[in-house]
């Protein structure tokens, strides 16, 4: 009788041990894998895992100004989303490395950490296309858009993209880009932009 009760206590503390070990070994894996997370990741999360109430997320820019933002498509360093606070509806193209901070509630940091399908999101096309892709896009289709950058808006056309740079024929808001009415040409360092709108 004492002898399995022996065994029983023995057996009990063999397998809290286990239980223990198998414990610290998931938050270990655990803390590993946040610690992959990059940003992007995170905002893909709260697209993803968030309910559609939560998509709107605020951001901190490298100049300090605040916007809210719904972001549709990733790339591999921008993406694309809705300015929240405008009348109309305004998209815009938002790099990462312009983002000083993201505000989030405590819902959308929950969601913001939770494991998302990342064959889905790198099959994509749109995963793998860098910001200098996205921009030589715009400078096909010819489109006037609005740079924000850390010295100040500039309103124009983007004439070519470079691996770092992009030069903008700068023009007034409404006019086609012509010849006559363009002011100035700019090169714009890629680093120096803090959102691109459309």
């Amino acid at each position: 009788m004492r002898w399995d009760r022996l065994f029983d206590d023995l057996e009990g503390q063999l397998e809290r041990e286990l239980s223990a070990e198998e414990l610290d070994l998931k938050a270990d894996e655990e803390r590993l894998r946040i610690g992959r997370l990059a940003v992007r990741d995170r905002l893909i999360a709260v697209h993803d895992r968030g309910p559609e109430s939560q998509r709107t997320v605020a951001l901190v820019l490298t100049t300090g100004e605040h916007l809210a933002v719904r972001p549709s498509t990733f790339g591999r360093d921008w993406f694309v989303a809705e300015l929240a606070e405008e009348q109309r509806r305004t998209q815009c193209v938002v790099p990462i490395a312009g983002i000083a901070a993201v505000l989030l509630t405590r819902s959308q940091i929950e969601s913001s950490l939770e494991p998302v399908d990342d064959a889905q999101h790198e099959r994509s096309l749109s995963a793998r296309l860098t910001l200098p892709f996205v921009l030589r896009d715009l400078c096909r289709r010819r489109a006037a858009l609005d740079l924000h950058t850390a010295v100040g808006d500039v309103h124009g056309t983007i004439d070519r993209v470079g691996r770092d740079h992009l030069d903008i024929a700068v023009h007034e808001p409404g006019k086609p880009r012509r010849s006559s009415s363009v002011t100035q040409y700019r090169i714009v360092p890629l680093g120096q932009l803090l959102l691109v709108r459309l």
